[in-house]
């Protein structure tokens, strides 16, 4: 359901990035009607999209694609650029929901280091991506784009095998899509989500595990691996 909502229009000290992770924290997320509004509101969905990090699914074919290495994949070298895409109109998504006010917070949060994302490039091109905000053991994605076919499929498997080898405890996708059902992502109660979230929160990973380069074949080793961590 929708809380009411905050202006983020006006000084940043009357919503900051503290309060933004704090609305994280509580289980809420921002988003805005259109990329020219500027008013800003408060989501809590009924049903929430959650990616199990050890019922992750790679489907065959894109598997075979991501040790093929079609692209390379980088993290945190254009974090706004990757932003910029995710809003760009794009063919059956003529508007987005990343308006200034979204998109000048989640820069300051990508300064302070709660803020990343994942890139592919090919010919020093950026073709596709997607990124996030992490706190504690949860990262809460965002948005993605693809400008080449399979681009932002890699880029979630990238995400996917860090935030495993790091010990992260919780994918939060906000909503489920036909896109992201495909890689195991289900639909949780919301109440059930904020019982998970605490549990995420508490954990303490390996940030490094998430900026340190691997292949692509690491990248689907860890994304599968079979799961050793306690609940």
């Amino acid at each position: 359901m929708d809380e009411p909502g905050f202006s983020a229009s006006g000084p940043s000290d009357v919503f900051g990035p503290e309060a933004l992770l704090a609305c994280y924290a509580r289980g809420v997320f921002p988003m805005a009607e259109a990329h020219d509004d500027p008013r800003v509101f408060l989501v809590e969905p009924d049903q929430r999209g959650v990616i199990p990090l050890d019922r992750f699914h790679i489907p065959s074919r894109l598997r075979r694609t991501v040790r093929g290495e079609p692209f390379q994949v980088r993290v945190n070298t254009a974090f706004a650029a990757v932003l910029d895409a995710c809003a760009a109109p794009a063919p059956g998504r003529e508007d987005t929901w990343i308006n200034a006010p979204i998109r000048r917070l989640y820069i300051e949060l990508h300064q302070r280091g709660f803020a990343h994302n994942i890139e592919c490039w090919r010919d020093e091109t950026l073709v596709g991506g997607l990124y996030g905000v992490t706190l504690g053991g949860a990262f809460f994605g965002e948005s993605m784009f693809s400008r080449a076919t399979d681009a932002s499929k890699v880029a979630l498997v990238h995400l996917v095998a860090r935030l495993r080898k790091g010990g992260w405890r919780l994918l939060d996708a906000q909503f489920l899509t036909d896109h992201l059902s495909q890689f195991g992502a289900v639909e949780t109660p919301q109440e059930a989500y904020l019982r998970m979230l605490p549990w995420a929160l508490q954990a303490t990973p390996d940030d490094a595990a998430l900026l340190a380069p691997i292949s692509g074949v690491e990248a689907v080793a860890y994304a599968l691996q079979p799961t050793t961590q306690a609940s």
